[in-house]
């Protein structure tokens, strides 16, 4: 089916386009894009009117390209108790997503090329979105040896990391730089010194004394970050920083930016919005990994999305079963659920005006596409036609039980959030919200 999208807003940061107009969709691809008083227009010509024609009205509403999220953890093969492959692309349609990542701490561990494989073919066959795979960087993500990193690859890897679990052993890392390198594909760093962040369950402050819960301290998390800095700097090779969460991380991160290291970095919608005291009840839903940190560091990061220290804002999605979830904060796993709600939190930093709107979704589309290598977070003609149609203005209220991942642990239940998905369009199909 061809689509005609008239009279939105668009935003296109590949292009420099933000203005009002058409997109036209032929075939699947980008066929046109008609904005308001260009005058090559009229040298266009627009698919004809017809039957087979979907016309979407997009007034008032803007017009993004889809939306990538290069950090999800879709938990199949192997915990499907949790999240589905299914389940989890249906949750990224619905926030707005189109592309997704999966990190690799899978049952079995995605550290070969049968995986990978097996997670390209399902989400081809169940999927409502692009799944590129994330391969482990060492066997069972165990750090004692490298992984299947070149077959990973030639079957659909787009990056490596033992996400979930620190990397430790720095010559490894260093091997695996130095590997990757030749590929072309980044390391995700999981940056987390497990000696120091032992038995630890939110971060280390006050707080965490008074609430008698062993805590986490910042260095667990800068500690590595500066070893992989180094390390990148050593080998040349292209580093991404996971989920930062602290102030500390992000003056070596902007240091390492300005000594011109091949290095970006991520954060995630909960270290800009919550502190450590959403765990004040002892909420489990707000246990995460890193955890949530202080105002101070909230506000750190912030400042580093506007000044561009931190290039992208990726979900963690980590959904767990409610059992899981609902036991003392101890023995409770780490993990937010996050595809449903990220687009919105993250429009608050438009609205309090720390981000525009192109600048969101350069780190929410397009510099993830240019990291990661893949041919997406654009509206160029010619590409395929995954586009995110959002309502700014719309007030809505979280609900996990109308939540499509099977993952309802989110710590944002109840909350107000204003701009919402309305329509993504992928694969050819047209998702429409209310």
């Amino acid at each position: 089916m061809d689509i005609i999208i008239k009279n939105g807003h668009i935003i296109d940061p590949s292009q420099g386009i933000d203005s009002f107009g058409d997109v036209v969709i032929e075939k699947g691809k980008i066929k046109e894009i008609f904005l308001l008083n260009n005058k090559n227009n009229k040298d266009k010509k627009r698919i004809k009117k017809s039957d087979e024609v979907k016309i979407i009205d997009a007034t008032g509403l803007y017009i993004l390209p889809g939306l990538i999220d290069m950090h999800t953890h879709l938990r199949e093969p192997g915990y499907e108790y949790k999240e589905t492959i299914k389940t989890g692309t249906l949750a990224a349609i619905k926030g707005g997503f189109t592309s997704l990542c999966s990190m690799p701490n899978t049952k079995p561990v995605n550290d070969n090329n049968v995986v990978t494989t097996y997670i390209q073919k399902k989400s081809l066959e169940e999927g409502y979105c692009n799944v590129f795979p994330i391969g482990a960087i060492t066997k069972n993500s165990q750090g004692e040896e490298l992984a299947e990193i070149g077959s990973m690859i030639e079957a659909g890897a787009v990056a490596f990391s033992d996400d979930g679990k620190s990397l430790m052993n720095s010559l490894l890392m260093r091997r695996a730089l130095e590997y990757c390198k030749s590929f072309n594909v980044p390391i995700i760093s999981h940056a987390e010194d497990t000696f120091l962040s032992e038995y630890g369950v939110m971060n280390e402050s006050s707080l965490s004394t008074s609430l008698g819960m062993r805590g986490i301290p910042s260095a667990a998390e800068e500690i590595i970050v500066a070893r992989d800095i180094i390390l990148s700097e050593l080998t040349g090779s292209c580093l991404h920083i996971a989920h930062v969460s602290t102030e500390g991380s992000i003056r070596l991160i902007r240091l390492a930016k300005e000594r011109g290291l091949n290095i970006t970095a991520e954060t995630c919608p909960h270290y800009f919005t919550l502190t450590e005291d959403a765990v004040l009840d002892y909420n489990t839903n707000a246990k995460v990994n890193p955890p949530l940190r202080t105002i101070k560091d909230v506000h750190a990061i912030k400042e580093a999305l506007k000044d561009g220290t931190i290039d992208v804002i990726a979900t963690d999605h980590a959904p767990h079963h409610i059992d899981e979830k609902n036991q003392e904060f101890d023995k409770a796993p780490f993990g937010i659920s996050g595809l449903e709600t990220a687009l919105s939190l993250s429009l608050k930093l438009v609205f309090d005006g720390i981000l525009s709107l192109s600048q969101l979704v350069e780190k929410v589309a397009l510099i993830p596409a240019k990291i990661l290598k893949i041919p997406k977070g654009t509206l160029k003609i010619g590409t395929d036609a995954e586009i995110t149609i959002i309502d700014l203005n719309r007030i809505w209220k979280v609900e996990p039980s109308s939540f499509s991942t099977l993952g309802q642990n989110t710590p944002f239940a109840g909350w107000e959030l204003k701009g919402k998905v309305i329509i993504t369009i992928c694969r050819g199909k047209v998702y429409e919200f209310n």
